[in-house]
C-alpha cells in the first residue's frame, strides 16, 4: 500500500511503502548555509517522527548546495545532528536550487 501525507496538486511531503519513508525536499530559512541546514534537518525530524521513523532510521540523504564553498559550513551542521553510528549513505552536490534564497536543500529516505 502506498500513503501520501501533507499531498497538495504538486507533491507529498512524505511517501510510506513497504516499511520505507520517502521524504520531499526539505528547505530552510535562515541568513546563512548554517541556519538553513538546522532548519532543513527539523523539518526532516517533525515528517520522520510523523512517519513513524525517526533518525536512527535513515538509510539515505542527499543534499544539494547552492555552492559547493558551503560544504564545510553544511557538514558541521550536519556531523552534529546525525545519531552517532546511524550515518545514512549521503551524497552531496551543487545545484541551482528552487529560488535564490535557498542555500541548501536536504532529501532523506528511512525505515518506517
Amino acid at each position: 500500500m502506498i500513503e501520501r501525507f501533507e499531498t497538495g496538486t504538486r507533491m507529498s511531503q512524505f511517501v510510506k511503502h513497504n516499511g520505507t519513508v520517502y521524504l520531499a525536499g526539505q528547505v530552510g530559512e535562515g541568513a546563512t548555509v548554517a541556519d538553513q541546514t538546522r532548519d532543513c534537518l527539523a523539518q526532516v525530524e517533525r515528517l520522520l517522527a510523523e512517519a513513524g521513523s525517526g533518525t536512527d532510521k535513515m538509510l539515505q540523504a542527499i543534499i544539494w548546495l547552492a555552492d559547493m564553498a558551503d560544504f564545510a559550513e553544511m557538514n558541521a551542521v550536519w556531523d552534529a545532528w546525525v545519531p552517532e553510528g546511524h550515518a545514512p549513505v549521503r551524497a552531496c552536490g551543487e545545484a541551482k536550487l528552487a529560488a535564490p534564497k535557498y542555500l541548501v536543500e536536504v532529501i532523506v529516505v528511512a525505515a518506517c
